[in-house]
């Protein structure tokens, strides 16, 4: 995708970015409260795009492909990850980036290198714990701790587990967005 077939409309962008079939399209579907705004596929490497999904008249969510395993060639694989890092640069309306994992396995280094390069970019380290209702809800904090430690987080790292299935975490993410929505008007509006 270029820069000119991004939307016209200026929106807020939230971006979801994770591994491939992690829960990006379901998490905004929920959001969205609907199941079938954004395509959802068990097989990895469905979304292979950057979609925008207009979720209001202030934002948009924008489903990034997934990066490790799908079953692509390496040199589409390659032609992704130039697309995301050209959007993610480029993007002038970017308010935010939720980086989604899976809570039930620990993240790896293409984990570990996008929630790095996320935070030297300047955002604001955001994780969503996805699939939290096919763990023990007892087993969640836990994992979170886990999660922060491999990925060597500070305190102040979010980190909200996410369930599609039962809603968990979504009115949490709601309120973050609006806050994240909020503080990019207010930085504009001091510029």
């Amino acid at each position: 995708m270029k820069k000119e077939q991004y939307p016209k409309e200026r929106r807020k962008e939230i971006v979801f970015i994770g591994r491939s079939n992690v829960g990006k399209s379901s998490l905004i579907n929920s959001l969205a409260r609907t199941k079938n705004l954004a395509r959802v596929s068990g097989q990895p490497g469905k979304t292979q795009t950057i979609n925008y999904y207009r979720i209001n008249d202030q934002i948009y969510c924008v489903d990034l492909p997934g990066y490790g395993f799908a079953r692509v060639s390496r040199e589409e694989k390659a032609a992704w990850g130039k697309m995301i890092e050209k959007y993610l640069v480029t993007s002038e309306q970017l308010a935010a980036v939720f980086l989604l994992l899976d809570i039930r396995h620990r993240p790896n280094a293409n984990d570990k290198q996008m929630f790095d390069w996320i935070q030297y970019m300047g955002y604001q380290a955001i994780v969503i714990a996805t699939k939290a209702d096919k763990i023990k809800r007892s087993q969640i904090p836990g994992q979170l701790r886990q999660m922060k430690e491999e990925l060597k987080a500070d305190e102040d790292t979010i980190i909200i587990p996410f369930s599609a299935l039962t809603k968990q975490g979504r009115e949490d993410i709601w309120d973050l967005m609006d806050q994240v929505i909020e503080n990019a008007a207010g930085n504009e509006e001091a510029e």
